[in-house]
């Protein structure tokens, strides 16, 4: 039986400090697979350097030329962790059997990736790396990572919970996901749109080996918003709710006032007249910021600019 040619794909952006480390861990991994018959001797670590403007890209040029095994893409610019990932997804595309995708900080456990391959011989198309715990988060990103997941659940958005993006994708969910073409790339929730035989391995989310994370707080509400944006309609609808909700209520405060008034009982209230100003100018606000995300996202897609631009690659 011929073995299986995998790629490993890690996303890099300002890694310096630890890329090397990454590599030695990542080649060992290769090594043990590969003597264990998992996978095929032509299996390589691809990385995708985001743009980054420190050494990174020099250090990775330098492995690449200490070892054959290790291929690289480097983007024109910084193009945000997705983007990177799909280059990489789409390099490798032809080229392999199945990739891995993983965080280059090593946060992803890399010793259950024989486990998915096991999975993808097993006939998986798809394996997801789902996280068992969130023990060794912080308490405000375990709240609000489980916030985030029911809230994508709640608006109608097919995700796998507690899943990032340590996931094993066969040559043939590669190809289709080379059919999705957005530009606003959310692939947590691309890839359940697939289909295909899927399976699931659990891990514990490790510490990061060194540097910072890419994911502060102001990107990780950008990321947010682009998921439900990008595949949710369900707030627009929300907000079609709440303006006939809002409709009734005032045809009711009419007809209350009608005969209040026809009972002489009418009452100058300033207060509650402020408060309905505001309620309702916020809620108005809200819904046009709201819509014009959507009419942002629609402005973004119709101009089909490329996702991103490779400018160098690094294969031999």
């Amino acid at each position: 039986m011929r073995l299986p040619v995998l790629y490993i794909i890690a996303p890099c952006y300002n890694e310096a400090e630890i890329i090397r480390e990454t590599t030695s861990a990542l080649l060992s991994l290769l090594r043990s697979m590969e003597s264990d018959c998992l996978i095929s001797a032509d299996s390589r670590i691809l990385y995708a350097d985001d743009g980054s403007c420190d050494a990174t890209w020099d250090i990775i040029k330098s492995l690449t030329q200490e070892n054959k095994d290790i291929h690289a893409i480097r983007l024109s610019r910084n193009r945000g962790h997705q983007n990177a990932l799909m280059a990489a997804l789409m390099y490798s595309r032809g080229k392999c059997d199945a990739a891995v995708t993983v965080d280059a900080d090593l946060q992803d456990d890399i010793s259950k990736i024989p486990q998915m391959v096991a999975h993808y011989l097993k006939g998986a198309q798809i394996v997801y790396g789902v996280r068992v715990s969130r023990a060794k988060d912080t308490r405000f990103k375990r709240i609000s990572a489980s916030m985030f997941y029911r809230l994508l659940t709640f608006l109608g958005v097919e995700i796998v919970g507690n899943h990032a993006d340590f996931r094993l994708m066969s040559s043939a969910a590669l190809d289709a996901l080379s059919e999705f073409s957005e530009v606003n790339l959310f692939l947590r929730a691309m890839a359940p749109l697939i289909g295909f035989k899927t399976a699931r391995v659990t891990y514990e989310r490790q510490k990061r080996i060194g540097g910072k994370t890419k994911y502060p707080l102001r990107k990780m509400i950008s990321f947010s918003l682009d998921a439900i944006t990008s595949f949710s309609i369900k707030p627009i609808r929300i907000i079609s709710s709440i303006g006939l909700f809002v409709f009734l209520i005032s045809i009711i405060m009419l007809i209350y006032s009608l005969v209040q008034h026809f009972a002489h009982q009418t009452v100058i209230g300033w207060s509650s007249l402020i408060i309905s100003v505001w309620a309702l100018g916020g809620l108005q606000l809200l819904a046009i910021g709201v819509i014009g995300e959507y009419i942002g996202k629609i402005y973004i897609e119709t101009k089909r600019r490329p996702r991103y631009i490779i400018e160098e690659i690094i294969d031999k």
